[in-house]
């Protein structure tokens, strides 16, 4: 089985509600591949639907590490701050995330230019 192949398994496991499940399968990926960034990105929000927001705020750094530019990962990371109450740390996200989706549209081809 691919590495892809699992982790389609631990997303359909994700859809389901069944975040244990998931959550072991994605920990079990990154464990053969820690540069994994679907995986990662995958694993914090699991945690958080699961509940455990500081553990969803620990991979989601990690994730932020593999891909620090990523919009995705900023915007994860706010709405995960957000719910512990920390306002400061989600609003910084939620601009690293505007940052992040300008830049990605500056360099599409076809994008309007500024100015």
């Amino acid at each position: 089985m691919t590495m892809q192949d699992r982790y389609d398994d631990a997303m359909f496991d994700f859809s389901r509600g069944d975040y244990a499940a998931a959550i072991g399968r994605l920990e079990a990926l990154l464990a053969e591949d820690p540069s994994y960034f679907d995986a990662q990105l995958s694993l914090g929000m699991a945690y958080y639907r699961q509940g455990d927001f500081g553990r969803a705020i620990a991979e989601g750094h990690k994730a932020e590490r593999l891909r620090p530019a990523e919009q995705l990962v900023h915007t994860n990371l706010s709405m995960f701050y957000q719910r512990i109450g920390n306002r400061e740390r989600a609003e910084h996200h939620v601009l690293q995330a505007r940052l992040a989706s300008w830049k990605s549209a500056a360099k599409s081809p076809g994008a309007p230019r500024q100015g």
